[in-house]
C-alpha cells in the first residue's frame, strides 16, 4: 500500500536492546502488512542494526520507515557511540536512559512534520518519556511489551498488594497473591521493573507511564496464558492485544537467519550440519545477547553438555568475552567433539536452528524471546534463568506450561546486589539434557505439550486467529479521522478515546 494512502501510523520506539527491539520491529513489519505506516524509532548503531530488514521490507511494498536520531553523549557525560544496550558499561547505564529521554523534542518536531502525521505511539514500557511525546503530539500511546501477561500480573499483584511487606531475606519466598493457582517467588527474582537502588524515581516515573497508557500490546498469543492475559487486562483496567509470536513474519529460511545481528556462521554451513543429524536429536545452548557464563561456569556446562551423549548446537558468544583459561577448554571441547558439537562464536541465527528438524530441545536463559521461539517451534526446554523476568518466564514454561526441565537456579546470576559465585555443575547439566531429551513418559508428555503450543501459536497468526485478529483491530482502532495541524498544534482524533 503507497504511503499516502495509509491509514494508521504507528511510531515505535523500542528499547535498544535486542530482546526488546527484535519483536518491536516485527511488530510494526506485521501491522504494515495490514495497510498502517509504521516508522521505528532508533539511535545510530540500533538503526544499522536494522536498516537491512526496513529495507527489505520496503522493497516488498511495506510501508515501513526508519527514523535516525543521534544521542547527545558529550551532555549526557556518555562516551561517544555508546547509543545501544549492548555497549552500554553497567556504570553509564542511568545516563543513558536520560540520553535516550533526551530524543523526546526532536523526535517529536520530526513527527509533527510527517506525512501522514501520526495516529499511535507504540513505546517499550522502558521509556516513560514517550508520554510526553504522545501527549505533544496529541495522539494515544501503547505500551509495548517482549514479556508475557504471566510475568506482568506476577510483578504487578507483588507490587499491588505488597508481598514483600515485612519480609527482610530478598531469597524469602513469597506467595503472588490473587492468582488461582500458587506460585511463589522472592524479590530477587521478581523486584518489579527497576525496583532496585538508586533507580526509584525511574521505577516510579515507568510504573506512572504504564498506568496512564492507552493500552498494551504483548508478543505473544492468546491461547498460551488466557487466564492470565484476562488477569493483567482486569487488574490494569486496559485493553491488551496479544499479537504473537511475531517472529512468524519471518517464515523463509533468509529472513529466519537475517533477524538480529549478523550472524557468525552462514546459513548454508548451519543448515548442513543440521542436516546431517537424526531428527529431535540436537541440543541447541545460548543464553542470549547479555549474558556471558563465567570461567567455571563455561567449563561445567561444556563438559555437562559432553556427558549428555547428545548432539549439540552452543552459540558460546566473542572470545573477547572469556579468559584464557576458558578459551582454552573452548578450544579442546570444540576439538574433542568434532561433528558431534557445533560452537558458533558470536550471534547464531536462533529462529532458523530452532526452526530445523533436527533440534530436539533448547537450553536457555529463558529470556520472553527465546521462550516463545521455542514453544512456537514446538520444543521443550531446559530453563536456566539469570535476571529479571527470566525467573517468571522459567515457572511460566516448567510451572505453568509443562514443557520445561528447571536446573535449580533461584538466585540472580547477573545483576547481582551482592556478588555471589552461583555455579550448575556438569551433573545437572548432564541430567538436566538427558530429562528434556530422552524417551519416557514424562519427556514424551513435555514434548506433546510443545508441539500442541507451536500448533496454536500458527493458528494464531493465521486469518481469523487471536492473534491476526488483534493486529487487523489495532490497525482499525488507531485510523485517521479527523487530522488538522495549525499553528504548530495537531488535533488528531483517533479510536480509542483515552482512558
Amino acid at each position: 500500500m503507497p504511503v499516502a494512502e495509509a491509514e494508521a501510523h504507528f511510531v515505535f520506539v523500542p528499547l535498544m536492546a535486542q530482546g526488546h527491539l527484535i519483536p518491536a520491529v516485527d511488530t510494526a513489519l506485521l501491522l504494515a502488512t495490514h495497510g498502517a505506516l509504521c516508522t521505528v524509532v532508533a539511535t545510530p548503531a540500533t538503526a544499522a542494526r536494522v536498516r537491512p530488514t526496513v529495507e527489505s521490507a520496503q522493497r516488498s511494498g511495506l510501508p515501513v520507515r526508519l527514523a535516525e536520531f543521534p544521542l547527545d553523549y558529550a551532555g549526557a557525560g556518555l562516551p561517544e557511540g555508546v547509543d545501544n544496550m549492548d555497549n552500554v558499561p553497567g556504570e553509564f547505564m542511568g545516563r543513558y536512559f536520560l540520553a535516550v529521554a533526551g530524543l523526546r523534542a526532536p523526535v517529536e518536531r520530526h513527527l509533527r512534520e510527517s506525512s501522514p502525521y501520526p495516529t499511535c505511539v507504540v513505546a517499550d514500557f522502558c521509556h516513560p518519556w514517550t508520554s510526553e511525546l504522545a501527549a505533544g503530539l496529541g495522539v494515544p500511546r501503547l505500551t509495548f511489551f517482549s514479556i508475557c501477561a504471566f510475568c506482568l500480573l506476577c510483578q504487578h499483584n507483588v507490587e499491588r498488594f505488597h508481598a514483600y511487606d515485612g519480609v527482610a531475606d530478598d531469597n524469602e519466598p513469597v506467595v503472588v497473591p490473587g492468582l488461582a493457582r500458587r506460585f511463589e517467588v522472592t524479590r530477587a527474582q521478581a523486584p518489579g521493573f527497576f525496583r532496585v537502588p538508586g533507580w526509584e524515581k525511574f521505577a516510579d516515573d515507568v510504573e506512572r507511564a504504564r498506568a496512564e497508557s492507552d493500552g498494551v500490546v504483548i508478543n505473544n498469543f492468546l491461547e498460551m496464558e488466557p487466564e492470565y492475559v484476562s488477569g493483567y487486562a482486569d487488574a490494569r483496567g486496559k485493553k491488551v492485544w496479544t499479537v504473537g509470536p511475531v517472529a512468524l513474519y519471518h517464515q523463509s529460511t533468509a529472513t529466519l537467519a537475517a533477524r538480529g545481528n549478523t550472524a557468525a556462521i552462514g546459513a548454508d554451513e548451519c543448515l548442513r550440519w543440521l542436516d546431517a543429524k537424526k531428527p529431535s536429536s540436537v541440543v541447541y545452548v545460548s543464553f542470549g545477547s547479555i549474558v556471558h557464563p563465567e570461567e567455571k561456569q563455561t567449563v561445567e556446562l561444556g563438559l555437562g553438555l559432553e556427558a549428555s551423549g547428545h548432539p549439540f548446537i552452543w552459540a558460546v558468544k566473542s572470545p573477547d568475552r572469556h579468559g584464557e583459561a576458558a578459551l582454552a577448554f573452548l578450544r579442546e571441547l570444540e576439538a574433542r567433539v568434532a561433528g558431534r558439537g557445533l560452537l558458533i562464536w558470536g550471534w547464531a541465527p536462533q529462529a532458523l536452528i530452532l526452526s530445523h528438524g533436527a533440534v530436539g530441545a533448547f537450553v536457555t536463559h529463558c529470556g520472553w524471546n527465546s521462550t516463545l521461539e521455542a514453544a512456537t517451534a514446538g520444543l521443550p526446554v531446559v530453563a536456566w534463568p539469570h535476571f529479571a523476568d527470566q525467573f517468571l518466564n522459567a515457572k511460566m514454561v516448567v510451572e505453568v506450561l509443562g514443557i520445561g526441565v528447571g536446573v535449580g537456579v533461584e538466585e540472580p546470576l547477573v545483576y547481582q546486589r551482592v556478588r555471589k559465585e552461583i555455579v550448575v555443575g556438569r551433573e545437572t547439566v548432564e541430567a538436566a539434557v538427558r530429562s528434556v531429551m530422552d524417551g519416557g513418559e514424562q519427556g514424551e508428555a513435555r514434548r506433546r505439550r510443545a508441539r500442541a503450543l507451536a500448533a496454536k501459536a500458527r493458528v494464531a497468526m493465521r486469518e481469523g486467529g487471536s492473534s491476526h485478529a488483534n493486529l487487523v483491530d489495532l490497525v482499525k482502532r488507531f485510523q485517521h479521522r479527523d487530522v488538522a495541524v495549525a499553528s504548530g498544534a495537531a488535533n488528531v482524533t483517533t479510536t480509542p478515546p483515552r482512558r
